[in-house]
C-alpha cells in the first residue's frame, strides 16, 4: 500500500463514541503502551523510558498491584494476555531500528506489589530489525509481533516453543495495512483487532484478513487496546491521568464478526454516548474537496502527527 493510500484509508472511516470507564490515578502511568483486560482488573506499563514495571489497576483507576520483572528494559511498547494472572510483556521498541534482537518475557501479575525473575526471550527477526508496539498470544500457543510503519506493518510469527538461552528466529507473515500501535485477540481466538492513533482495523485471525476498519475517539496518544473474556474493547492513551474509553463496533463489522446480523460480538454492557466522535468524514468535509485536499492533507497530518507523537 501507498503512503497515501494507508494515510486516506486511516481518514475515510466514520469515528466510533467512547464511553469514559476510568481514568488511571497513579501518575506513574503516564506513557500507557499496551492494555490487558483481566475482567475487574486492567494492566497496562509504560512505554520507551519506562522500567521494568507493570501496573494492575481497579475498576476505579486506582493501582492495585505493581510487578518488577527484570533489571533493565530498553523500550517496552506491548502487552498481551498470557494466562489467567499473567501477561506477556514486549520489549519490542525499536525506532531507530537499530537492535539485532528483541525481547518478551512472561510476568506474573495481581493485587500487591512484587518483584521476579521473569522467563524472558530473545526474538530475532529474519530480515533485519523493525519497530514495533504490538503483540499477540494466539490459541495456537505462539507469539506474534506486528511491525509499526507509516505505509503499514507486518506480523512476525515466533516458535511455538521459545528456548531461552538462545535467539529464537520469527518467521515473516501477513502484512497488515495500519501504522500498529498495540492489537488484541477476540474470545474466539478467530479475529484480531489491530489499533493505529486514530482508526482501527478488525480481521480475521491468523490471516489478517480485513473485515472491516474504524476511527477511534480522540485521544493524546493512543497506543493501547484491550478485548475482554466478554468482547468488550477498551483504549488507552499515554498522558498522566489519561483515561481508558469503551468503544463498541460499528454494527456491520459486529455483523461480519457473528456471521449474521442480528448477532452484536464486542458490544458494550453501557453503550458508548456522544456525537462529536461519531462523524464521518463526509459530514466534516464539503465533498468536492474531498479528491484534492483531502488527499494532501491526511498525508500532512500524518507525518506531522508522527513527528509530533514519536518524541522518545
Amino acid at each position: 500500500m501507498t503512503v497515501a493510500g494507508g494515510l486516506l484509508g486511516a481518514v475515510l472511516v466514520a469515528a466510533v463514541a467512547g464511553t469514559p470507564v476510568f481514568a488511571f490515578d497513579d501518575p506513574e502511568i503516564s506513557e500507557s503502551s499496551g492494555l490487558v483486560d483481566l475482567g475487574a482488573l486492567m494492566v497496562t506499563t509504560n512505554d520507551s523510558g519506562g522500567g521494568p514495571l507493570v501496573y494492575v489497576v481497579d475498576k476505579a483507576g486506582r493501582t492495585v498491584g505493581r510487578t518488577t520483572y527484570t533489571d533493565e528494559v530498553v523500550d517496552v511498547e506491548a502487552l498481551a494476555p498470557a494466562g489467567p494472572d499473567e501477561v506477556w510483556v514486549g520489549d519490542i521498541g525499536d525506532n531507530r531500528e537499530a537492535r539485532s534482537r528483541v525481547q518478551v518475557y512472561r510476568v506474573p501479575v495481581g493485587r500487591g506489589d512484587r518483584t521476579v525473575a521473569a522467563p524472558s526471550y530473545d526474538l530475532v527477526y529474519p530480515d533485519g530489525p523493525h519497530d514495533a508496539e504490538s503483540l499477540l498470544y494466539g490459541p495456537d500457543g505462539r507469539l506474534r509481533i506486528v511491525t509499526k510503519g507509516i505505509i503499514g506493518g507486518q506480523v512476525y510469527v515466533a516458535p511455538k516453543k521459545l528456548d531461552p538461552d538462545r535467539p529464537n528466529r520469527l518467521r515473516a507473515g501477513p502484512d497488515v495495512s495500519l501504522w500498529a500501535t498495540d492489537a488484541a485477540l477476540f474470545p474466539d481466538g478467530k479475529h484480531v483487532i489491530v489499533r493505529g492513533y486514530g482508526s482501527a482495523m478488525v480481521a480475521r485471525f491468523p490471516s489478517f484478513e480485513p473485515l472491516g476498519m474504524f476511527g477511534l475517539p480522540n485521544q493524546e496518544q493512543g497506543e493501547g487496546i484491550s478485548v475482554g473474556s466478554s468482547g468488550r474493547i477498551r483504549v488507552s492513551s499515554e498522558g498522566v491521568h489519561s483515561r481508558v474509553l469503551q468503544v463498541r463496533l460499528p454494527a456491520e463489522i459486529r455483523a461480519k464478526l457473528a456471521d449474521r446480523p442480528e448477532s452484536s460480538p464486542g458490544q458494550d454492557a453501557t453503550p458508548a454516548t456522544g456525537h462529536d466522535d461519531a462523524v464521518s468524514l463526509t459530514e466534516r468535509w464539503a465533498l468536492p474537496v474531498v479528491g484534492g485536499v483531502l488527499l494532501g492533507g491526511a498525508i500532512l497530518t500524518g507525518v506531522l502527527g508522527w513527528l509530533i507523537r514519536r518524541r522518545h
